[in-house]
């Protein structure tokens, strides 16, 4: 027989019912709720993430996420937005929820929730306003260790981003307006870690026609320039029903 490791004084009596739902809610364990940012770019081919330096004497020197405690009258989501707005600036950023962290231990100073959500951005479209706690871009590539269990919610992040790009064409928040099917490609390795056949990965966007050649050509380039494409995004949007997805 399993026993429950629940106090018995936090479980509601059957006999009657409650009325006094303040006390009941007073009765439950206080445990603080955080929120935290994981945002991701591109940029010279590399996928990379947005770090500050944790303020935590035990944790000096070492790489954080940008989070903070959500207020008892706040939405988690509204906490996550109001971090990113008060640590970079940015006010224009689309946050999506990944997941929720609660290991008891996770947190060196009790139990502490938090819970995680995930952007993608183009660097270049996002400048940074604030530098506070020397906040920069890093390659996620290089990230080794980090305060807290920062480096789990990266990893368990960069697997949500791995799956979503394949389900949605989410990528393309991260590429300029104009660009080659070549910095597509690059975008999409860096991204599932994975070397793509050139003609395989040009064919099936090809079969999806929601690229819009503009006529343009690449310029300034260190190869042989290639033609600029648009991603139709009108075109997704009447037709997203039946995306299926793109399977590498």
């Amino acid at each position: 027989m399993i026993k429950s490791s629940i106090p018995t004084n936090h479980i509601p009596k059957k006999e009657g019912l409650i009325t006094d739902v303040h006390k009941l809610v007073e009765s439950y364990p206080r445990v603080p709720i955080t929120v935290d940012c994981v945002i991701f770019g591109f940029d010279e081919n590399e996928l990379k993430v947005l770090l500050i330096r944790s303020d935590l004497e035990m944790y000096k020197g070492k790489w954080s996420l940008l989070g903070d405690f959500a207020a008892d009258n706040e939405e988690l989501k509204e906490a996550a937005y109001r971090v990113l707005k008060e640590r970079t600036g940015m006010t224009d950023v689309y946050l999506e929820e990944v997941g929720t962290f609660s290991a008891p231990q996770r947190h060196p100073g009790g139990r502490v929730i938090t819970v995680a959500y995930c952007s993608l951005l183009n660097i270049q479209h996002h400048e940074l306003k604030i530098h506070a706690n020397e906040l920069h871009w890093h390659s996620f590539s290089s990230i080794k260790e980090m305060a807290f269990d920062h480096k789990k919610i990266i990893d368990t992040c960069y697997q949500w981003l791995q799956k979503r790009i394949q389900e949605h064409p989410l990528g393309f928040n991260l590429l300029p307006d104009k660009f080659s099917l070549r910095e597509l490609q690059n975008l999409y390795e860096a991204i599932l870690g994975v070397q793509l056949d050139r003609r395989n990965f040009r064919k099936k966007f090809a079969s999806m026609d929601l690229l819009i050649d503009i006529g343009e050509m690449e310029e300034d380039v260190p190869h042989r320039p290639g033609k600029l494409y648009k991603f139709n995004y009108e075109k997704y949007e009447k037709n997203k029903r039946k995306w299926v997805g793109i399977d590498f």
